[in-house]
């Protein structure tokens, strides 16, 4: 009889933490875990006092994980920035590739974006109208952050061994990427203001999903296999990733 109860007690699934944390836009976030009698599904809301996931009495931990990564995308759109917005427009600092530039208007209707430097420090000069001139810039920085990572995804391609058709940019709000099992890579525009490993560790992690649609340890591997130094960039994102994401496209607001 108490071989059976021991037995038993091995085979019951183990009680849910009272908080546990999930990651969202590279940020650490905190998730409250209550369990509640009166609950027939799993249920994620945002009271005051931050996330909450609520569990049926009997519903197995691992289901209740399963719930909320299928459900982050949802709770990263909704969750309050902690980051203020920031606008592209002249008179502002900028991040490019990791290194502050300032943003000067150029005095000139016509012309391109040009990358220059002073003795106060590197700087992008940008012609047009003043209400021309954020969409002057956020369409130059596309163009460069699609340069960068349409030759990064090849590079990653090609030692992994599988074939990338199409490279776009996007301007999701919870998202650094997203691979199709086509061969299709949609990658946030904003990356192009990070240091250029934390790019080149977006690049590799989505070329990745050409190999293992999924993050289990195989597809961990892989991403080693093309970057070795993965970890960099993917710490660089856990602890900056919200900041970076406060950018805003001409038009988003905040």
């Amino acid at each position: 009889m108490l071989f059976g109860l021991m037995f038993s007690f091995l085979r019951q699934s183990p009680a849910p933490p009272a908080v546990t944390h999930i990651d969202l836009d590279g940020v650490r976030t905190a998730v409250a875990v209550r369990t509640s009698k009166r609950a027939r599904s799993f249920r994620l809301s945002l009271p005051p006092g931050g996330p909450l996931l609520t569990l049926p009495e009997k519903a197995r931990w691992a289901d209740a994980e399963a719930f909320l990564l299928r459900h982050r995308h949802w709770l990263a759109a909704r969750l309050p920035r902690t980051a203020p917005a920031q606008v592209l427009a002249a008179g502002i600092e900028l991040p490019l590739r990791g290194e502050v530039h300032r943003v000067v208007a150029s005095g000139q209707l016509r012309g391109r974006v040009d990358q220059a430097a002073d003795e106060d420090g590197p700087f992008l000069s940008v012609p047009g109208d003043p209400q021309h001139q954020p969409r002057r810039l956020y369409d130059w920085l596309k163009a460069e952050a699609l340069a960068d990572l349409q030759a990064r995804s090849a590079v990653h391609a090609d030692r992994l061994g599988v074939v990338v058709k199409q490279v776009r940019l996007r301007s999701q709000s919870s998202r650094w990427g997203s691979c199709s099992s086509t061969g299709n890579i949609n990658y946030n525009w904003r990356l192009v203001l990070a240091p250029p490993f934390v790019l080149d560790y977006v690049a590799a992690h989505e070329v990745a999903h050409l190999v293992e649609m999924n993050h289990s340890p195989a597809f961990w591997a892989t991403v080693a296999r093309t970057l070795p130094d993965m970890e960099r960039g993917r710490a660089w994102l856990k602890t900056h990733g919200r900041t970076l994401m406060a950018w805003q496209a001409p038009g988003e607001g905040p």
